[in-house]
């Protein structure tokens, strides 16, 4: 199943729910057949994958679905789970920003904007999506990383790529057919990420 959601209980707004080891972290990504399935066969983002452009990572699987439309949109038609380590992962949160002003979190917008001119990562929480895409009350992360946070990323964090997309038109099929307990059942086990104030407390909008 996907995560740990309590129908009766819902997960805080700003909660990480990841496919995670002891050691590593899944995010998902998607591109055109041509670069993702050479990242899958490798294992290794190839020479073509731009280290100067910012890049956005989900670990929420069904977010991604949302963003890709379960793989067919242009240039998404290859997902991709990526394994990274834990340690860069929260390297990349407490090196980041919100992309947006938050009074609650920013001493004032000046301070934001150079906050963001500084920092390598962005963080956005936008609302989660069930089986059908639809959006849920709670937030889910979208880590995005620019600079030396996307070099790292590419070269130093990535243990694994795995191509899912065969993974996500299954459940997308499974979807269509109404058949949502099977669906469920091949969706990654998303649990919280142990993720405290030292991590978050600068990234609750």
């Amino acid at each position: 199943m996907n995560g740990t959601d309590d129908l009766t209980t819902p997960p805080p707004n700003h909660q990480i729910r990841a496919l995670h080891t002891d050691t590593t972290v899944t995010v998902y990504q998607a591109y055109a057949p041509a670069l993702g399935e050479t990242a899958a066969r490798t294992g290794r983002f190839p020479a073509a994958w731009k280290r100067d452009r910012m890049t956005w990572i989900k670990p929420s699987f069904l977010w991604m679905m949302y963003r890709c439309g379960w793989a067919t949109k242009e240039d998404q038609q290859t997902v991709l789970a990526v394994e990274i380590t834990r340690e860069g992962f929260e390297w990349a949160l407490r090196h980041a920003c919100l992309s947006h002003y938050a009074p609650a979190v920013h001493a004032d917008a000046a301070a934001w904007k150079r906050d963001l001119k500084q920092t390598p990562t962005r963080v956005q929480w936008d609302p989660e999506r069930d089986l059908h895409l639809a959006p849920l009350p709670h937030r889910s992360l979208q880590l995005g990383l620019a600079g030396d946070a996307a070099r790292r990323f590419a070269d130093e964090w990535t243990v694994s790529i795995t191509d899912v997309t065969e993974q996500a038109h299954r459940v997308h099929a499974l979807v269509r057919e109404n058949d949502q307990a099977a669906a469920e059942s091949l969706l990654p086990t998303e649990r919280p990420y142990p993720a405290g104030d030292d991590l978050l407390a600068h990234l609750r909008a």
